[in-house]
């Protein structure tokens, strides 16, 4: 644990791998370039890593004032103790007030572990980041970093605050902040520091590594065709792929449909999935509830086929059809096809 220091950067965990930052890195840097500014103090960011200095300059061009970058080829594969160790000693040296983590499977195995280690608080798969005030038994706790994200199965909205053990920490769903442009113009300072490990931050070895392949992109994806339970079966899912083929889309569901087995875990949208922002998304059979919602209302234009007019997808959709999708799909695909 580090004393509250008013004066402390906001810090991003630059996560990365075979020389690649992964992007919830670079949307985090907007956040916390956004952050930093608020609280008067620089950004940086924290790339550790093997011969990934040049990554730093993309850092700084998202906004990072400063990276700290510590090169080891102890480091050239991620493993849990070393990089915490490379996290706490930074943290030590420097005392930032913020550190933020994509909540991917390597920030919630490494952010844990930081936590415990330094006694500070840590707030898991925020959907929103804010700076604000906190009355605690009379004594009002100013520009502290407000976390928030849902509670209780996404039935409430919680917003966590953290003004004793610092740094105050937070990982943050991939998809939910947005990805600011880049300046190639910017300069940072890029600060190379050098961490010593022992025998048992290596007690971890790496003997093979096997990935599997990414079957679906849904943040890249600029049209979405997305089921819900209201589809019914998996058969007549196959209608939703339909549509998704005939205009050049990607397909998603809300996790009633995931977890009725109409399709797989890596097609969800929504709290508990991918958060998209599409150019166009169209929601077929989706009720609409909140936590599907936060993952795709952002996007660009949204149709929605329900068959319950009073569905609450439809509040924040730009097209409603009241129909039932088994009918209105395939006037949609003879439409397109016909246009073609």
């Amino acid at each position: 644990m580090i004393e509250p220091n008013r004066e402390g950067e906001v810090w991003v965990f630059a996560e990365q791998e075979d020389k690649s930052l992964n992007d919830v890195s670079l949307e985090l840097c907007s956040k916390a370039r956004e952050l930093a500014d608020r609280l008067s103090v620089p950004m940086a960011a924290v790339l550790p890593g093997c011969n990934v200095r040049e990554l730093s300059h993309r850092l700084i061009a998202h906004g990072a004032d400063r990276v700290y970058y510590v090169d080891d080829a102890l480091l050239q594969h991620y493993r849990t103790l070393p990089y915490a160790r490379v996290m706490c000693r930074l943290i030590t040296k420097y005392k930032p007030q913020i550190v933020l983590y994509g909540a991917t499977a390597l920030g919630r195995d490494l952010a844990p572990r930081i936590a415990s280690t330094m006694r500070a608080g840590l707030t898991a798969d925020c959907t929103d980041l804010d700076i604000g005030d906190h009355v605690d038994s009379n004594t009002t706790h100013r520009n502290l970093m407000l976390q928030i994200r849902p509670a209780f199965g996404g039935n409430i909205i919680a917003t966590i605050v953290n003004h004793r053990r610092w740094p105050q920490m937070a990982t943050v769903r991939e998809g939910v902040m947005r990805l600011g442009e880049d300046d190639p113009k910017r300069r940072g300072e890029i600060i190379d520091e050098k961490v010593e490990f022992d025998d048992f931050d290596l007690a971890v070895r790496l003997i093979e590594q096997h990935r599997g392949k990414r079957t679906v992109n849904l943040k890249a994806a600029r049209t979405l065709v997305a089921g819900g339970g209201g589809v019914g079966s998996k058969e007549d899912f196959q209608l939703i792929f339909d549509l998704a083929g005939a205009i050049g889309g990607a397909v998603g569901a809300s996790r009633a449909a995931v977890d009725s087995g109409y399709i797989g875990k890596d097609h969800q949208v929504g709290q508990t999935g991918t958060t998209v922002r599409p150019a166009l998304y169209i929601a077929c059979g989706i009720s609409g509830a909140v936590q599907h919602r936060a993952g795709m209302e952002e996007s660009a234009k949204i149709i929605a086929i329900n068959t319950d007019r009073e569905a609450p997808i439809f509040s924040i959709a730009h097209f409603c059809i009241v129909g039932d999708f088994r009918k209105v799909i395939p006037m949609m695909i003879k439409a397109v096809k016909e246009r073609v």
